[in-house]
């Protein structure tokens, strides 16, 4: 619930991105100064990694969780009253900035808070299957915020959505924030967390990762390249796409993402499950592989039309669901415990930063400069082809114990709970496989 009320602003955003563009970038180039307010999140989402996940590896996973939810709520409410640019001027979009930092400041401790806490609250042998569900939240976030555009769009009109309507889905994020900032109080601490905790422990923090945990950066790094290019392209993106490149109207581009997005849900706990029995490493070879290969084709069936951009989207977007599945299992396991928190925060913020929320500006940006429509897939493939590299190195971690302070890896079991014996001190809910 959390999870998708922080990703509830995304959905919005690229919904209203039209209606954006009017509002706070008038001229002939709005839609790249909305894309802009959208890179621009990512510019303190490292900043907010660097803040965020040592504090959460020192004082806690749930007392951060709950300030991020907070500050996202509070942003994206406040979008919803800001003037616009016929009555502000250049106030306007400075303001739309500001508050795009603060998202993109809170998102930086959001994602790799929620994904360690689950991944740490799991049980071994379930991670993949549970931690899919964390996925189910981002996804849920996006289609409620595409739901609610376009409910908007079809209650009040074009007109109407583009005079005060694009307000309505911001202002909701306020109440969905407070119930996610509620639950999130109700948690106990991971276990895992608290175990490590109570017990001396190597030093962490970014001087430790940096000098320590290289390896596990770059991996992490390298794999967040793969996924986010793709991510922010298909999901953020695409509607934007699909309205300028080929013509799609408002209504049928809105309903179109929503039954992509529906489509990847339902799929998203199957392949969760299925990670739990053969391992993330060959899930996310499939994806990587198969994106590589189908999304120039893919990209050029969509400009047949609106029925061919459709089972395009979805294609793609099932190709995707492998990565996007086994995340919150795959990425908090590259890491040991004390520097969990702050290892997935710092290289998957730094990452998406430079790769994955500048992804539609880039878009745009080479689209309207060349007017060559299949970039956005030549970009994928780029991206999926730096996520092969990574995957060399990724360890395989399915079924193995988050517990202690060796870096996980189902290889070196054995040889890690000889090395480190309180590790296999009876824990509350029965010994990890």
């Amino acid at each position: 619930m959390g999870n998708a009320t922080e990703w509830f602003d995304y959905g919005v955003y690229a919904a209203t991105a039209t209606y954006l563009t009017h509002a706070f970038f008038p001229g002939a180039l709005g839609t790249l100064g909305t894309m802009l307010g959208f890179a621009v999140s990512f510019v303190l989402r490292p900043l907010g990694g660097m803040v965020w996940g040592p504090l959460g590896d020192r004082i806690g996973r749930k007392a951060v969780l709950a300030a991020t939810i907070l500050l996202m709520a509070a942003a994206t409410g406040a979008i919803g009253l800001l003037p616009t640019h016929a009555s502000a001027g250049v106030l306007a979009p400075i303001l739309l900035i500001v508050l795009r930092v603060v998202q993109g400041f809170s998102a930086g401790g959001e994602y790799g808070g929620a994904a360690t806490y689950l991944a740490e609250c799991a049980d071994d042998r379930k991670r993949g299957f549970i931690g899919s569900f964390l996925e189910f939240g981002t996804l849920a976030g996006f289609v409620g915020g595409s739901a609610t555009v376009l409910v908007c769009q079809l209650a009040l009109g074009s007109a109407g959505m583009d005079e005060w309507g694009w307000r309505i889905p911001f202002l909701m994020a306020v109440p969905l924030g407070a119930i996610g900032w509620y639950l999130r109080g109700k948690l106990d601490e991971s276990p895992v967390f608290s175990e490590v905790a109570e017990r001396e422990r190597p030093p962490g923090g970014l001087r430790a990762l940096s000098t320590t945990y290289r390896r596990e950066l770059l991996t992490l790094a390298g794999l967040v390249v793969a996924l986010n290019v793709v991510n922010y392209t298909l999901l953020t993106y695409q509607p934007t796409y699909l309205q300028n490149t080929i013509g799609m109207g408002e209504s049928a581009t809105t309903a179109m993402m929503l039954t992509g997005q529906l489509a990847m849900m339902l799929v998203l706990p199957f392949f969760g499950r299925l990670s739990d029995r053969v391992g993330r490493r060959p899930l996310w070879l499939f994806s990587l592989v198969s994106l590589a290969v189908l999304a120039v084709p893919m990209y050029w069936l969509m400009g047949r039309g609106t029925a061919w951009a459709i089972i395009g989207f979805i294609v793609l977007g099932l190709c995707y669901v492998p990565q996007l599945s086994t995340i919150s299992s795959t990425f908090p396991a590259i890491f040991p415990t004390h520097v969990r928190y702050a290892g997935f925060a710092l290289a998957y913020n730094i990452s998406t930063a430079v790769f994955g929320g500048t992804a539609p500006l880039v878009n745009e940006a080479v689209i309207e400069a060349t007017g060559w429509a299949l970039f956005p897939a030549v970009y994928m493939v780029g991206a999926a082809l730096i996520g092969l590299v990574a995957w060399n190195f990724l360890r395989e971690t399915a079924g193995t114990s988050l517990r202690g302070t060796a870096v996980p890896d189902a290889g070196e079991l054995s040889r890690s709970f000889s090395l480190i014996p309180w590790r296999n001190a009876p824990l509350a809910d029965g010994p990890s496989r």
